[in-house]
Formats: structure tokens, C-alpha cells, sequence
């Protein structure tokens, strides 16, 4: 829906090329029960697209995120460590979409964040 969801992404530290685990939090109150959620990430680097990436985190079935079978209302809660290679990042702004989508089809959006990131010095 078009009203504005209460939906927190924090990652830490902010320096992160040196660092080997990031901790990031997601604080989200759910507008829907979620059964089945998609992931799509779509980034873009000086408006050309860059990264096209989806994950299946729900299917209904034996699904190992906490965010599988809560319900409407609920508020979710988690922190998790983001782990394996490096990304290079060249100086410019990139723009990330993010998208969950509670149906295989992608027709259905649970969630849609929309932000920039703005890298000052190239990081390698």
C-alpha cells in the first residue's frame, strides 16, 4: 500500500571495506503475514544497472528466517552478520532498490525501499 511502513536497516561500521563481518539490524513492523516473501535487489552505478540479484527467504515450508510465518502487526526484530567477499566501489552515487514480494509471480509487493548511496573516494 501506498502508506509509509516503519522499517529501520542499520549497518555497522560505517568504514566497511576493512572490516570481515558487518552487523546489520532490520527493525520492520509487518503491514501482511508473511508466508512466502521474494527478495529483488536492483542497483544501479552512474544510471547504468549494475547488480540485478534475487533470494527466495520464504516458501511456506521449512523455511529457516524468522521472518517466515509472522503475522500481520508483528514487529520484526533482527540482527545478523553479513559475511564473505568484498565489493570494490567506485566514487558515485548508486541507486539501490529493494523489493519483497509475497507471491513468485513479483506481482504482489510486500515492501519497497528506495535509497542512494553516495561513496566520496573510490574504495578498493
Amino acid at each position: 500500500d501506498s502508506t509509509a511502513h516503519a522499517f529501520m536497516f542499520n549497518l555497522t561500521p560505517c568504514s566497511i571495506m576493512k572490516t570481515e563481518v558487518w552487523k546489520a539490524t532490520i527493525n520492520w513492523i509487518l503491514r501482511s503475514d508473511i508466508t512466502f516473501l521474494k527478495i529483488v535487489f536492483h542497483v544501479w552505478y552512474d544510471g547504468a544497472k549494475v547488480l540485478h540479484w534475487k533470494q527466495l527467504l520464504c516458501s511456506g515450508t521449512d523455511d529457516e528466517y524468522s521472518v517466515c510465518e509472522m503475522l500481520k502487526g508483528e514487529t520484526l526484530v533482527e540482527e545478523f552478520d553479513i559475511k564473505g567477499s568484498r565489493t570494490s566501489f567506485p566514487k558515485g552515487n548508486y541507486s539501490i532498490i529493494v523489493q519483497g514480494f509475497s507471491d513468485d509471480s513479483e506481482n504482489n509487493m510486500a515492501i519497497c525501499l528506495n535509497f542512494t548511496m553516495i561513496v566520496k573516494q573510490d574504495v578498493f
